[in-house]
């Protein structure tokens, strides 16, 4: 059976959104097929293109999150480059922002007006607070979302700081549910004709990813706060984080069939049958008896050992990875994780996949991120534009590309 064309293929995506959230939602989007064009500022660009790692004056960052687009520059607050802009919107289906709420509007490109003109556009806001609410004109990055939603407060160790989440959460997971969001709408615009506009929130986003300490508080009427326990899960035991004489693993024995495997291996069938040990709510009353007694028994051995024997016994476990660790599994690898790019200044590079697997979608490459408006005359020349008038806005710095060399060496 042959394989269909990408999901997405047909549809086009303005992307106007710089740094993360926004840039995330249309870089998948592409991945799943779509046309993505992307927007970005006269001379500065997206601020994502100041942000390292820099290899020769280009950015990993921005690399990473705007690959498969196409790249336009172009200077909105110029009449001309306002009329580009809104004829782009008029032939496009999807529109990604991350401004703070009302920027676009008072620019002439808020959902209102573009809606009016392309009643099927499905507008997609992503922003800190959200389009609504008493702290929607504020504004805010992961960071913020992240310690608002109460998900900081409740890593690390008792009695000190939390410490920063070293991955952007509040962002990927908020691009994750536009994306979610974008497809929902574009099926539903099949049977209305009519678009949406969805309102991403970082802050709603973290909320909603409490899958137990919201309604531990909620439930006990306010009496109970869920608070940091460091490496370990008191009301799942044992989940966490132990040492070995080499290096860190995580074991997952928290079901009662798992920590008996774990129990027998590092006790024998008499810490198997042990009361104290034998359910859940048992093992949480005496977790610290728990955990000292698998920490015990790692805390002694190689890393390669313990994982050895706990994969022999059948108990969920892991080593902690480093980034260099994780790329290089062969698994990851096997998964198709990891894109080999030619980039047209850099050579080779290598960037990460977004964990999109079809059973019947033909997979097709992923260009490299644009170069700042690397694309301008493609685009303005679809949209009816003449040569001589793109030449006018190239003169006039409505249009702006910086300066590259094309590359004409011939691909393996």
């Amino acid at each position: 059976m042959s394989k269909q064309a990408q999901l997405l293929k047909g549809i086009r995506v303005v992307d106007y959104s710089h740094f993360l959230a926004g840039p995330y939602v249309s870089r998948c989007l592409a991945a799943l097929g779509a046309e993505v064009i992307k927007v970005e500022r006269p001379k500065v660009g997206d601020a994502g293109r100041s942000h390292p790692y820099f290899i020769e004056g280009q950015s990993g960052y921005f690399l990473q999150q705007n690959m498969g687009k196409k790249g336009l520059c172009v200077d909105v607050k110029d009449p001309r480059g306002l009329e580009l802009m809104k004829k782009l919107v008029r032939e496009s289906d999807v529109l990604v922002e991350n401004y703070r709420p009302g920027t676009l509007k008072k620019l002439g490109l808020g959902y209102e007006e573009l809606s009016a003109e392309n009643p099927g556009l499905v507008y997609c806001s992503v922003s800190a607070f959200g389009q609504t609410g008493v702290d929607s004109d504020r504004a805010g990055f992961g960071l913020i979302a992240e310690a608002k939603s109460g998900a900081m407060d409740l890593i690390g160790h008792p009695g000190e700081m939390p410490p920063l989440f070293r991955m952007p959460v509040a962002d990927m997971y908020a691009g994750a549910h536009g994306v979610a969001a974008v497809c929902a709408a574009l099926l539903g615009r099949h049977g209305t004709g009519r678009g949406q506009h969805i309102d991403i929130a970082l802050y709603d986003c973290m909320l909603s990813m409490h899958d137990f300490a919201a309604q531990f508080h909620t439930l006990s009427g306010g009496k109970e706060v869920v608070k940091r326990s460091g490496h370990y899960l008191p009301q799942s035991t044992v989940y966490g984080v132990f040492p070995a004489k080499d290096g860190c693993l995580v074991i997952a024995a928290q079901v009662d069939d798992s920590w008996k495997r774990l129990a027998r291996l590092i006790g024998g069938e008499a810490l198997a049958e042990d009361r104290r040990f034998s359910h859940a709510a048992s093992r949480n009353a005496h977790g610290s008896e728990a955990i000292a007694l698998v920490k015990s028994w790692t805390e002694v051995r190689n890393l390669e050992d313990c994982l050895a024997a706990l994969d022999q016994a059948g108990v969920p476990c892991a080593r902690v990875q480093s980034i260099a660790q994780a790329l290089a599994d062969p698994h990851i690898k096997s998964r198709g994780m990891l894109l080999e790019q030619h980039h047209s200044q850099l050579g080779p590079i290598t960037m990460l996949n977004v964990p999109f697997n079809f059973s019947d979608v033909e997979p097709h490459a992923m260009d490299v991120a644009p170069l700042l408006g690397q694309h301008n005359s493609e685009i303005a020349f679809d949209l009816g534009y003449s040569d001589t008038e793109i030449s006018a806005m190239q003169r006039d710095g409505v249009l702006y590309s910086e300066p590259y060399e094309a590359d004409t060496s011939v691909k393996a």
